[in-house]
């Protein structure tokens, strides 16, 4: 029975902190994105420099997500506290 609700209790934290982490990282992206629509329509002439900080800091943001799925998993499959 403890084995039971501790996978369980596994299951529902690694599938709230994906979903968290999705939410999260679409919210991110967006931002950023719009960001950098303003600052192209603002200077078009700063389109590369915008362009290249944008796509760092939507690899930093997935990054992120990514990392969040992989702590998920390892709580799911490396659980240190189930037999």
């Amino acid at each position: 029975m403890e084995q039971a609700i501790m996978a369980a209790a596994a299951m529902i934290g690694a599938g709230v902190g994906a979903g968290l982490a999705a939410i999260g990282a679409g919210v991110g992206d967006g931002l950023v994105t719009g960001r950098y629509i303003e600052g192209i329509s603002r200077q078009p002439e700063a389109r590369g420099v915008l362009f290249v900080q944008t796509l760092i800091s939507v690899g930093l943001i997935e990054a992120l997500a990514i990392i969040a799925v992989v702590v998920g998993l390892i709580l799911l499959f490396a659980n240190p506290l189930m037999k």
